[in-house]
């Protein structure tokens, strides 16, 4: 394979990451590197561009183990020895890094879950409506929330809620973290990022999505 010069929208943000950011955190960077990575969350987070939990959530190199798909979905456990990115990064935060809370973290607009509410069918897809399809539980939770006579808008919007509950069921099915969740040592959480308005919906103790109240 031929050998490609970098984009320069790359090449301009790395000489301004040397610049400014590095120099501003390289004691920080050589002791990650020395003593090594203790994150204290992991967040399951959508690969949409807009959406960037380190942003989100002010954080520094360190802090967050984040692990990036279509639509933020959490798999089953699956046992039958395929490629399973997402299972792997848990199991390596959760057993290898011992990081205590886990945070499925999806967002407004979410185009994988509006492809599911829409019913849009890619005939030439090979993987992405294979991957979604674990959104269709959480459109069906959705339909029996709403009222009849709803919106399209208002269906996707209660289905983004409804799939970040799933992807939280669907974590209890990974022995290593069930067994951390009932003894105490892990936690697992489900938020909404507002892509417009910069919003954040936390799952509450009582199960509803709140509103984040900030300054």
């Amino acid at each position: 394979m031929p050998q490609r010069s970098m984009p320069e929208e790359l090449t301009a943000g790395f000489e301004r990451f040397r610049a400014e950011l590095y120099p501003r955190q390289h004691d920080l960077y050589e002791t990650l590197a020395d003593k090594g990575q203790k994150p204290h969350t992991i967040v399951i987070a959508c690969s949409d561009s807009r959406v960037d939990p380190s942003q989100v959530f002010d954080a520094r190199p360190g802090e967050l183990f984040v692990v990036r798909n279509v639509a933020n979905i959490v798999p089953p456990c699956e046992l039958d020895g395929a490629h399973h990115g997402v299972s792997a990064a848990l199991e390596f935060a959760i057993r290898k890094l011992e990081v205590p809370n886990v945070l499925v973290l999806g967002h407004r607009h979410c185009g994988g879950v509006n492809a599911c509410v829409q019913g849009d069918k890619d005939p030439d897809s090979l993987f992405i409506d294979q991957w979604i399809a674990p959104i269709n539980q959480a459109l069906d939770d959705a339909r029996k929330l709403l009222s009849e006579g709803h919106t399209i808008e208002h269906l996707a919007e209660r289905t983004e809620l409804c799939s970040i509950r799933r992807s939280m069921e669907r974590l209890m099915t990974y022995p290593f973290i069930s067994e951390r969740v009932l003894s105490g040592n892990v936690h697992i959480h489900g938020a909404r990022f507002g892509i417009a308005d910069g919003e954040l919906d936390w799952l509450t103790v009582d199960g509803d999505f709140k509103q984040v109240i900030h300054d």
